[in-house]
């Protein structure tokens, strides 16, 4: 089950002694990405702004199978991809930005075309899986680790509802099963340790008091450090 904003900001408050030291130094000694240009910073600035955010409850809903392959719908599709793209993310859920489709887009090779998926199915996952840090667009600068398989099978439609039957392993998998939750209405957070969810939403709760833009509650997924995986998200 979903863990919700509200649970997620109580257990922070329940126990403000309770947070290890060990997250504290890893967030410390994440490398700081390289900066952007000022024009290129703009422009994912304003992609981010039409990506939902923590609280949101677009991003605690279960979206609705495609029933309709039109023109709509391939626009709709084409948009996702667009501000992914500028938001420099790796992949996005219809839900991050308020469609109830189940649909998502991902790129895990930038030189590589966005790929397109209406109505993703995991319909198997390997038994071997890897912790590993990941990030989201619907949450900008918080990563946490999470552990996924490192194998899985998707089964989905193109945006000419033509089958497809992705074999995924590695990041490529790892994206697929971020955005997938994103369209069940979990986030990364619902996967992480609880220390991890507390240290997250402190970092978020600061973030909020300092004003930094795009990290209002009530507006996904950037892989700050490239290491880090958006969904995600």
């Amino acid at each position: 089950m979903a863990t919700t904003e509200n649970e997620l900001l109580e257990a922070d408050e329940r126990d403000p002694q309770d947070r290890p030291e060990a997250h504290d130094r890893d967030r410390r000694d994440r490398p700081e990405p390289p900066p952007l240009d000022p024009e290129r910073a703009a422009r994912r600035e304003a992609a981010l702004r039409h990506v939902r955010k923590l609280g949101d409850p677009a991003l605690r809903t279960r979206a609705l199978p495609v029933e309709r392959f039109d023109d709509a719908l391939r626009g709709e599709l084409q948009r996702m991809g667009q501000l992914m793209s500028e938001a420099i993310g790796i992949g996005l859920a219809a839900t991050q930005l308020g469609v109830m489709h189940r649909a998502l887009v991902y790129r895990v090779d930038p030189a590589g075309q966005v790929v397109a998926l209406v109505n993703p199915e995991v319909e198997w996952r390997g038994k071997e899986q890897e912790p590993f840090d990941e990030g989201c667009l619907s949450l900008p600068g918080i990563h946490v680790e999470v552990e996924r398989p490192i194998h899985v099978r998707v089964r989905a439609r193109d945006e000419h509802e033509q089958e497809l039957l992705i074999e995924a392993s590695g990041l490529e998998a790892r994206v697929l099963q971020h955005e997938i939750d994103h369209l069940d209405g979990i986030l990364m957070l619902d996967r992480a340790t609880r220390e991890q969810r507390k240290l997250a939403m402190r970092a978020l709760r600061e973030a909020r008091e300092a004003g930094a833009p795009g990290d209002e509650p009530d507006e996904s997924d950037t892989p700050d450090d490239p290491a880090a995986v958006n969904g995600s998200g």
